[in-house]
């Protein structure tokens, strides 16, 4: 009975391993495997590596994906993420504030002089290093 009491440590560890570790990962390796064999042509996609774009042919085991019309690349199927669906927005609009319209970095016209800041040629006198 005593060899049993210590060898409780071990299967609970073993149990706890396989219960946080490898079942999880048998799962989700499942749903990729389940994600890739659905692939069909008109679906949107986002890549592992980010790339948003429309499946336009399905082979053995690629993808042709269409990034914008008339461009088209080859992906294995295993670099599909998720299937991106319409209702929801992978990246949120950004939502424009007009006071942030007016960028303090960009270039002002020729004689023309942006908030905040002086041009040297519109003040017609050489800046001093003092």
């Amino acid at each position: 009975m005593e060899s049993l009491g210590a060898l409780l440590p071990f299967v609970i560890i073993l149990l706890a391993f396989w219960l946080l570790i490898i079942r999880p990962s048998r799962t989700r390796a499942r749903q990729q495997a389940q994600l890739q064999s659905d692939l069909a042509p008109g679906q949107e996609v986002m890549t592992t590596s980010g790339l948003f774009a429309t499946v336009a042919a399905v082979e053995d085991n690629a993808i042709i994906l269409e990034t914008s019309p008339g461009v088209r690349t080859r992906w294995t199927k295993a670099a599909v993420g998720r299937v991106v669906t319409r209702d929801s927005d992978p990246v949120p609009d950004a939502v424009s504030d007009p006071a942030s319209d007016s960028d303090p970095h960009t270039e002002a016209a020729p004689g023309e002089t942006t908030a905040g800041s002086t041009d040297a040629a519109s003040t017609d006198q050489p800046k001093r290093l003092t």
